[in-house]
């Protein structure tokens, strides 16, 4: 959990990481910026349900417009949002 704002380095990382190749790790860098960890839910082994809500923390919705801006990530993984700021997505491992 990280009660900073994510700096516009951190947030250009996760505009450009390639979300085909590596999922999870875009994933697991977002999960040590994001404040509210109790709003960021990963169940699953082989396939990810990823619940993320922003609990209205600004910082959040700006790491949720980020991920929006990692166009393969939005188009591959997202599957719903719901007004109030919450969002899943559906994220099935890469084997390496």
């Amino acid at each position: 959990m990280s009660e900073e704002y994510p700096t516009e380095e951190e947030l250009e990382k996760i505009r450009q990481w390639d979300a085909v190749k590596d999922p999870m790790g875009l994933i697991n860098f977002i999960k040590g910026l994001w404040n509210y960890p109790e709003y960021f839910v990963v169940k699953g082994k082989r396939v990810i349900t990823l619940k993320l809500s922003t609990g209205g923390w600004s910082g959040n919705e700006d790491i949720i417009e980020a991920l929006r801006r990692n166009q393969m990530f939005f188009l591959l993984y997202w599957q719903s949002s719901v007004r109030g700021g919450h969002y899943y997505f559906r994220v099935e491992k890469v084997k390496n």
